[in-house]
């Protein structure tokens, strides 16, 4: 798809930008992965660029078949001694979709958000995510 490294595209941060205000969050990308990190093509309520993926939230998502949902990082024996989760950003909360290649149908990249405290998602909260991964899926298609 040749989106690994380019420059923040106004298209991209507008569908982060509307996760952070519809579902109350701090934290929104769109993260691309590959063989060893994560890189951010938009993101809101972080200053790094990029991540290890061995310690990425989003590499597990990106291998989930649906919905992938962390309520809380200190409960889940695969993420409570997270540097993300015990230093800085201190994530407590976790969502991440897939994102699809069409032509291929693997993933190459996941549309999350991140909160500094437990929660759950409602149903309404859910049909905005999705909502907002899909939007993120077709415009990296496009």
């Amino acid at each position: 798809m040749a989106i690994l490294d380019t420059k923040p595209e106004e298209r991209f941060d507008r569908l982060t930008e509307e996760a952070v205000a519809k579902l109350k969050v701090p934290i929104s990308t769109i993260t691309i992965i590959d063989a060893d990190r994560e890189w951010f093509k938009s993101c809101q309520g972080l200053d790094e660029k990029q991540g290890g993926r061995d310690v990425s939230f989003c590499g597990h998502a990106l291998l989930a078949k649906n919905l992938f949902v962390v309520e809380d990082t200190l409960k889940d024996p695969r993420f409570a001694d997270n540097p993300m989760v015990v230093n800085a950003p201190y994530i407590r909360f976790y969502a991440g979709m897939a994102l699809l290649d069409q032509k291929t149908g693997q993933p190459v990249g996941v549309f999350c958000v991140k909160d500094t405290k437990p929660r759950q998602f409602n149903l309404e909260e859910i049909n905005v995510f999705m909502d907002l991964a899909n939007r993120a899926e077709k415009e990296l298609n496009a």
